[in-house]
């Protein structure tokens, strides 16, 4: 098996903006677009990083997704909330935007809640939660999905994988970020196994018929597993009330698949930013995460296993990966190499 190539951030960043810019795309949001896909490279959630660029090309060839889109926030029906109409475009651009507004609003009335309806796959939840926590909010995001998940009892996909994820900040410490689908894994890696021709573990997915299958491809065509059974089914469910159905715009099975290139996905968002500073010292409420990190970090371990708190392995990752190199798999490189030719862009 070849080893993976290694790259340093700029490289792939160069490569990505303009590719992007290339199949038209603004520079600005070709910027935004190429940050998540690396910020999800730098901390080994491949799933969703460079892999995702040839399909993502491909949605605004197909005009799938609006390359021209005119996002715009609707008027505000509450202060502290506000609804950004993504205008079918991408939606890394509309999460940016709509992370950001929460942010401004939280800092006047303490919190800031922004929806966001008629978007499409924004990547790396992660990405647009941490963006509160480096301005010392806590961040909580939320979005919803094409079908994958069948609900608890049945064997057809109805639910999407909903992903959530909350960033924390911490002062000493690394920030807790949690960021979890509700399907044991995301699609995203199940599409990666089946790139690789490689099997993966039973409980990752069912066949069409609710078997367990170790075949990727198999899994594709059925169901993922849920987190939990009734409790992932359940929250899943609950994600896609509070964003594609609080925004009118489509859920329950609505969501169009990231690789259906027939019409907008029509995606929803939740991005919540909440002002430490409105309830108490920022440093103070800090420090008291400091001391939840120590006190678990202080636990008997399980056996020799270290003690990571939620977000920490991938912090460690982005690190040593800001060092020393992001590692792309050779297969993802030629698909890369591919969409470079047709483009007229620099090759890896």
């Amino acid at each position: 098996m070849e080893q993976p190539i290694l790259y340093d951030l700029s490289t792939l960043n160069d490569f990505c903006i303009e590719v992007l810019t290339k199949a038209g795309v603004k520079l600005e949001e070709a910027e935004i677009i190429s940050e998540t896909l690396l910020f999800a490279e730098l901390r080994n959630i491949k799933s969703h990083g460079i892999v995702r660029l040839p399909t993502y090309v491909k949605r605004l060839e197909n005009a799938a997704v609006n390359q021209n889109a005119e996002m715009r926030f609707l008027e505000n029906k509450a202060a502290a909330v506000s609804v950004l109409d993504a205008d079918n475009g991408m939606g890394q651009v509309a999460g940016y935007k709509a992370m950001k507004a929460a942010i401004d609003i939280a800092r006047i009335y303490g919190i800031g809640l922004v929806a966001v309806k008629n978007s499409n796959h924004f990547g790396v939840a992660s990405y647009f939660s941490m963006l509160a926590s480096k301005e010392d909010m806590i961040g909580l995001v939320m979005t919803n999905a094409s079908p994958a998940i069948a609900p608890f009892g049945t064997k057809t996909p109805l639910l999407g994988t909903n992903p959530l994820t909350v960033a924390v900040p911490a002062k000493k410490g690394k920030p807790i970020v949690l960021d979890m689908s509700m399907s044991t894994v995301a699609r995203g890696k199940i599409r990666m196994a089946a790139l690789q021709n490689k099997e993966m573990p039973l409980d990752w997915g069912l066949d069409k018929d609710g078997n367990p299958t170790s075949d990727p491809s198999e899994a594709l065509l059925g169901s993922l597993v849920p987190i939990g059974g009734v409790k992932g089914s359940g929250l899943s469910l609950i994600i896609d009330l509070l964003t594609g159905a609080l925004t009118g715009t489509s859920f329950l099975g609505e969501v169009k698949n990231i690789t259906d290139m027939s019409g907008p996905s029509k995606t929803s968002h939740l991005f919540i930013a909440i002002n430490i500073g409105a309830f108490m010292d920022i440093d103070e409420y800090k420090e008291r995460v400091d001391d939840a990190i120590s006190k678990i970090k202080s636990l008997p371990p399980k056996g020799d296993n270290e003690i990571f708190m939620a977000g920490e392995i991938e912090q460690n990752i982005m690190e040593k990966r800001l060092a020393e190199g992001i590692p792309v798999d050779i297969e993802v490189v030629a698909e890369l190499n591919k969409l470079a030719l047709d483009y007229d862009a620099a090759r890896l």
